[in-house]
């Protein structure tokens, strides 16, 4: 496996961000132009705006099949680096962190994360900002 850091810490999963949205994105639009010819030709509306409402719900689905995990995702990972810094420091993190910034921490080694959260705290430092000043790199191959 590649050694992970900031330049390819991001995944995507084909049959996901590509496969399915893009099925998701012709059905709505297909449905849209159905009901369109619908509404033109007098005929078959009830039918068109089932298949509306059908494309709009597949939609839906595939937001919250997403957002679900990774909400659940991302309160595992602020209670275990809450643990950690907890373990490293004898007390909690600042209250000021952001749950983007603890989850952007969980990538900093030990030796790095108190100084490193003590810094996004002082500079409000974005996720982005986080990733990139960490200097060994901790990967997380099981996110979601």
């Amino acid at each position: 496996m590649q050694q992970q850091n900031f330049r390819n810490h991001r995944r995507l999963v084909l049959s996901y961000h590509f496969i399915l949205w893009i099925t998701v994105l012709a059905t709505d639009v297909l449905a849209i132009i159905h009901l369109i010819s619908a509404i033109k030709s007098d005929r078959r509306l009830l039918t068109a705006v089932m298949f509306v409402l059908i494309a709009i719900a597949l939609s839906i689905i595939a937001i919250l099949v997403r957002t679900f995990p990774l909400t659940a995702q991302d309160r595992a990972i602020r209670a275990e680096e809450s643990l950690r810094y907890f373990s490293l420091t004898g007390k909690l993190p600042d209250s000021r962190l952001t749950l983007s910034q603890i989850i952007a921490l969980r990538f900093a080694p030990d030796e790095e994360l108190v100084g490193l959260a003590e810094r996004a705290v002082k500079e409000n430092l974005s996720n982005s900002a986080i990733k990139i000043a960490i200097q060994h790199w901790k990967a997380d191959h099981h996110r979601v």
